[in-house]
């Protein structure tokens, strides 16, 4: 049997021979990944070493019998015995949509073993705050999750997992949609499997949306989380999913505990962008528009102060004109003012270009209010000058 008919329907090239094959997910003395024993079963077709094959399928099934893409090849096996296959899931009377659904795993977890591990950082990891221990970047063209690490505010590379996403794809608009949404978003909610329909797995990790962009385009809906698989099923299909970011249990797990609410964030694009040097350069200019915005509130520079938002800036409802008038009234009754920022976080927007969600520890006091507050803002880069669009709690 030819793995070049077998695979026809699957449009991928087992290119790389496994003996100098590796992934960086493997880790040299772990276990092999489903992905791995899958991509070592399918080598072993193409030399037409069919017992080695099932050999490998069945080892797959052992280890999570509910891996239903691991009984689609072993069934093709049994029945290459009596004839020739020409199709991935030939089988007679199978359900199309659901072998379609397994072709399509199969596809993509194939193509995430055969590429090449990242050796740069997604554009969007700006910069993490000390306490952001992670960060979570999910490239829905790849059905892959990546998880970086914070080293003194830079992101490192740890791992990365098979995902699925929403049924019609992402860009989520409306309720209802089945699209996943694109976007910086926050963890909110830690749901433990105790509190959870067996739907959702080993737990749950709701996320912000709609965050503020969102709302600000009229984008509706709830309910995205990052969750689990049902104990009967080991994946789901690329796309599967009501738009929330789906993972196995097994996966879900091994970062469960790394997860902070509140604090991680969610980076959903459609295919990742890599940091260049402009990146770095544009990062200095908004860090230095930053501190220029923190001197002038200070300062009691208000029209100074004022010239860091944007004419179409809004907050919960409060239009810049509402906003302006506010704060001069607010200044007008300070002698003093003091403004401190900690825990700064900027993440750049990956589905509108030149924008930045920041969020800090705020610490302000005057000669007759003091608080403290975690506050967001979305800077956007226009005619050259940076400038805030919205700001608001971060809680």
């Amino acid at each position: 049997m030819s793995i070049r008919a077998y695979s026809l329907q699957l449009t991928f090239l087992l290119s790389l021979a496994w003996a100098g094959f590796a992934h960086a997910g493997e880790q040299p003395n772990a276990p092999p990944s489903m992905e791995a024993m899958l991509v070592k079963s399918l080598m072993s077709i193409n030399d037409n070493k069919l017992d080695a094959a099932m050999n490998e399928v069945d080892a797959m099934i052992k280890i999570n019998p509910n891996f239903k893409l691991a009984h689609l090849v072993k069934g093709d096996l049994l029945l290459a015995r009596a004839q020739v296959l020409n199709e991935f899931g030939n089988m007679p009377g199978a359900p199309k949509a659901q072998v379609q659904d397994l072709r399509d795993e199969a596809r993509a977890r194939l193509q995430r073993m055969q590429a090449a591990p990242p050796t740069l950082t997604p554009k969007y990891l700006w910069h993490m705050d000390d306490s952001q221990r992670y960060a979570i970047v999910v490239d829905t063209s790849q059905s892959t999750l990546y998880l970086y690490e914070n080293v003194n505010g830079e992101a490192r590379y740890v791992a990365d997992f098979y995902i699925s996403i929403g049924k019609l794809g992402t860009d989520k608009i409306i309720e209802g949609d089945q699209k996943t949404p694109l976007g910086v978003y926050f963890i909110i909610d830690n749901l433990p499997k105790s509190k959870l329909s067996d739907f959702y797995g080993s737990g749950a990790f709701p996320i912000n949306y709609p965050n503020a962009w969102d709302r600000k385009l009229g984008r509706n809906g709830f309910g995205i989380w990052l969750h689990g698989t049902p104990t009967d099923t080991y994946s789901r299909p690329p796309r599967a999913s009501n738009g929330c970011v789906v993972m196995t249990n097994p996966d879900l797990e091994k970062i469960s505990t790394l997860m902070q609410v509140g604090i991680t964030p969610v980076i959903i694009t459609h295919k990742i962008d890599w940091r260049n040097e402009q990146d770095q350069l544009e990062r200095t200019e908004l860090m230095q528009a930053i501190e220029h915005w923190r001197a002038a509130w200070s300062s009691i520079n208000t029209d100074a102060y004022l010239q860091h938002y944007s004419p179409d800036f809004n907050s919960n409802g409060v239009d810049f004109h509402a906003w302006s008038q506010q704060k001069k009234l607010v200044n007008s009754g300070k002698s003093w003012i003091k403004v401190g920022m900690s825990k700064l976080s900027m993440f750049a927007y990956p589905s509108q270009p030149n924008m930045v969600v920041v969020s800090f520890d705020q610490d302000y006091s005057s000669n007759n209010l003091s608080n403290q507050m975690k506050k967001r803002q979305y800077w956007m880069k226009r005619d050259n000058r940076w400038q805030i669009i919205y700001e608001g709690s971060a809680s």
